[in-house]
């Protein structure tokens, strides 16, 4: 039994009803499958592999390989790390009627807060405020998007997704200076005579 017990708010409550209520195995299947986009697995993996890739081929990229490696690992470790301190059921548990209407039973059922691909997401959308214009606004939709997958999928309810991705946002914010202002200081420094 974790330390802290998380009710759902009363608009959680209606949003889940309401999807319980509207969805059916087509829309279920399509969540179900973006939403391992956005898994930790996959995402470790892709990172994991990124930092190989800049460290045998691509060294200019090696900082920005470190930094997605070190959010990536950071935010695969902390929701689990919230999830034994705070306990929420999740709305498939309580919402019957999304059952027959299509919607799965997903992971562990007192472990709703926070969303952890959420919070992959967020750190993803955060960090791509070091892209250009585009591709920035490109990635946040994503991840946006992705993040819904789990309100649509009642894994989560909308309160564990607003703070999943406000804390990834946190952790990515709190590893930058970490992994990307050594290599910013050093181009400073060669720039002058």
């Amino acid at each position: 039994m974790a330390l802290v017990t998380v009710k759902p708010t009363r608009i959680d409550t209606a949003i889940a009803n309401e999807i319980a209520d509207h969805t059916d195995p087509g829309l279920e299947e399509t969540a179900q499958t973006l939403t391992w986009a956005a898994d930790e697995h996959v995402l470790l993996a892709l990172a994991a592999a990124g930092w190989l890739y800049a460290r045998w081929a691509r060294p200019q990229a090696r900082p920005a390989a470190n930094h997605v490696l070190a959010v990536t690992v950071a935010t695969a470790m902390l929701p689990h790390l919230l999830k034994s301190v705070f306990d929420q059921i999740r709305p498939d548990r309580v919402t019957i009627e999304g059952h027959r209407h299509g919607v799965p039973i997903s992971g562990r059922a007192r472990d709703a807060f926070p969303s952890g691909h959420a919070m992959h997401m967020g750190a993803l959308a955060s960090a791509a405020g070091l892209l250009p214009a585009g591709p920035r606004r490109l990635v946040r939709s994503i991840t946006v998007a992705l993040s819904l997958t789990r309100i649509a999928l009642l894994a989560h309810w909308p309160s564990d997704v607003v703070a999943g991705f406000s804390l990834g946002i946190v952790v990515e914010r709190l590893i930058r200076p970490l992994t990307l202002t050594g290599r910013r200081r050093s181009k400073h420094q060669r720039a002058r005579p």
